[in-house]
């Protein structure tokens, strides 16, 4: 019965719309941690010596729990479209006419199967261990012993094993994939620019995401077609990881390079982090360059050719590290300029950029003279500045869109931009959050196996289903499935946001006020239809949508 129940909840709405093998996969999961969770409990019961029922008393039990299982799961199934239909609902997607309950079912009962055999297995090497061990200690003690032993052989074998050649060979897969050349992106003829033949950074050094950033972006012609005002060429500059062997290295080769492209001589410079792949959103980075003409300088470095989870699992300290560097090397140069003839400095970075890019920054280091702000976007759950913010939120402010204090130096922005009216003053430095309600790599967390999140209070974000519903254990591994499929929605949804989202962003960031909002609602119209198109196109063969 709790296997079933457990089954039932993992197929209600969470974040983001399923396929049927996700959904089967995540319900068969659920009811074997339902299943294994009674089981324990009898077990327990047994071993404990306490009394039991009859014979006839358990029978007529088992077929009542028989019965009641078969009309939950049958419920459950009937009930999977319109739950699937209530998440694409809020996203605007159209409704599907079946989620393929049979499958999800058949699927469900393959990964259950697999997961009891293995328990089973578990079992019976852990009833094997304390069977010899009995032979010298008293038998509670045995048993005791005999889990602990196969627990720390399961997992020997899972990390050391199993973990560890998977990691390798996706390491292996994207190292290969980072140093692929896309005919489309040929080497830049303009000397100006990163990666032509009088660059301080080779084109073949790069890397696949770096070339895609140099590449990429409007140019000045394209800009004042757009805005109808003088433009001038974005500076684009960016490391890849085999230009250097370290980061301290890479870092002062970025710095150079931003010399020779005379980025410092720009309106602005923000300092991007990258997501693990290296990837950097379009939509934020051509966004700005638009609101400002050109007169921008961007500057990022690689730190990791995995994408954003695995670097996270394997490599956390290295995004730190690497951002770390890069900001270090560009802010002393830059407190060196005078004050009225540098550009303004900002961060930037997306989901593993933005966790990376708060920790680059050191308070203490800039208080004396800080920086002009910082743009994050989709920070996930384990971002420190983020996490203390909203968990310091203004009373009676939503969980998935705080206002902090007076507004003076954070503020939290979603689809339909701030809740602090826009006359609000702003302090010396502007830190702005993008951010949807349902993007879990924000809203994971932990706790939701044992405790309802505060996102989920009413009321609730524009894009949340009004039929998600919490359950002990089954919401956490929801919103952990959710995370790994956060990139599959809309855009302006999940974890993939949208430039005319990032339009009022970069305004409140950096303080744009040469535009009207006409203008700002024709640049969001084209950078929307422009990024959709593209979007679209790229869909199913982008394996870096979303970072």
């Amino acid at each position: 019965m709790l296997g079933a129940l457990f089954f039932a909840a993992a197929l209600t709405p969470t974040l983001i719309p399923r396929s049927y093998l996700t959904q089967g996969a995540l319900a068969g999961g659920c009811f074997a941690i339902g299943y294994f969770a009674g089981e324990l409990w009898r077990r327990l019961w047994h071993y404990l010596e306490l009394p039991e029922p009859s014979a006839r008393a358990r029978s007529v039990a088992n077929a009542l729990v028989a019965v009641g299982c078969l009309l939950v799961v049958i419920a459950a199934l009937w009930r999977t479209t319109a739950w699937q239909n209530a998440i694409r609902s809020v996203m605007k997607m159209a409704p599907v006419e079946t989620a393929h309950p049979l499958k999800v079912c058949a699927i469900a009962l393959i990964t259950f199967v697999l997961l009891l055999v293995l328990g089973r297995l578990f079992a019976f090497v852990s009833r094997f261990l304390a069977a010899r061990i009995r032979r010298v200690i008293p038998r509670k003690v045995a048993n005791v012993i005999g889990v602990l032993v196969a627990t720390l052989l399961f997992w020997a074998i899972a990390s050391n094993v199993l973990i560890r050649t998977a990691f390798n060979a996706l390491d292996s897969s994207f190292r290969e994939l980072d140093v692929l050349f896309e005919p489309e992106r040929p080497q830049p003829t303009d000397a100006a620019r990163t990666g032509s033949t009088v660059s301080l950074v080779k084109w073949k050094e790069l890397g696949r995401m770096g070339r895609r950033f140099i590449a990429s972006g409007p140019t000045a012609v394209e800009i004042s077609a757009v805005t109808g005002r003088p433009a001038q060429e974005p500076v684009r500059v960016y490391v890849g990881l085999a230009a250097r062997d370290t980061a301290q290295a890479r870092a002062r080769l970025a710095l150079d390079e931003l010399k020779r492209q005379h980025g410092f001589e720009r309106k602005i410079l923000i300092v991007i982090t990258p997501t693990g792949t290296g990837w950097i959103d379009p939509a934020a980075m051509d966004t700005v360059e638009y609101l400002h003409h050109g007169d921008v300088a961007g500057v990022a470095m690689q730190y990791s050719y995995l994408n954003s989870p695995l670097s996270l699992l394997f490599q956390p300290e290295y995004g730190a590290e690497a951002a770390r560097a890069l900001f270090a090397e560009i802010y002393g140069y830059w407190t060196t300029l005078p004050k009225d003839a540098r550009p303004k400095l900002y961060l930037h970075g997306l989901s593993l950029g933005a966790l990376n890019s708060e920790k680059s920054a050191e308070l203490f280091e800039t208080i004396g003279d800080p920086i002009a702000g910082a743009l994050w976007s989709g920070a996930p759950f384990a971002s420190r500045i983020w996490s203390s913010v909203t968990d310091n939120r203004n009373p009676g402010t939503p969980a998935w869109l705080p206002e902090f204090r007076d507004g003076r130096f954070v503020r939290f922005m979603n689809q339909n931009g701030p809740t602090v009216p826009p006359d609000t003053p702003w302090g010396p430095m502007r830190v702005v959050y993008l951010q949807y309600a349902s993007d879990a790599i924000t809203f994971f967390a932990y706790r939701d196996s044992f405790r309802a999140p505060a996102w989920m209070n009413a009321p609730r974000g524009p894009d949340v289903s009004p039929e998600l519903r919490w359950y002990p254990i089954v919401t956490m591994l929801q919103l952990a499935l959710d995370m790994a499929v956060a990139t599959n929605t809309p855009m302006g949804f999940g974890h993939v946001y949208a430039p005319e989202h990032y339009v009022d962003a970069w305004v409140a960031v950096t303080n744009v006020s040469d535009w009207s909002a006409e203008a700002l609602a024709k640049l969001k119209s084209y950078l929307a239809a422009r990024a959709r198109k593209t979007s679209a196109a790229s869909l199913d063969d982008d394996p870096d949508r979303g970072g």
